[in-house]
């Protein structure tokens, strides 16, 4: 059963074959390095970079829901960055 979900996985068409797996991957750096800057004070925050963070989540959520196939990996990544904006942003305006 296992190696049928992975070979699921494998063969999919937003699977690790293909750069729509890779791609929101590594996008994951953003997110984990927005969660890092929780740490900082709100002040060293920079506005333009957290609306792009938000706005970049919020955009690409969307769309990773209307493309075939759906991708899930770039669906997710994209809440957690949208999220992790508007978190820093509400910190920020604070």
């Amino acid at each position: 059963m296992a190696t049928s979900k992975l070979q699921a996985l494998w063969n999919h068409p937003a699977g690790p074959k293909t750069i729509h797996f890779w791609a929101p991957t590594f996008k994951w750096g953003i997110s984990i390095a927005n969660i890092a800057d929780f740490a900082k004070p709100p002040e060293k925050l920079s506005y333009p970079q957290q609306i792009a963070v938000t706005a970049t989540g919020i955009i690409w959520s969307r769309y990773s829901t209307v493309i075939t196939p759906k991708n899930w990996n770039l669906f997710s990544v994209n809440v957690a960055m949208a999220g992790t904006g508007i978190y820093q942003l509400s910190r920020k305006i604070r």
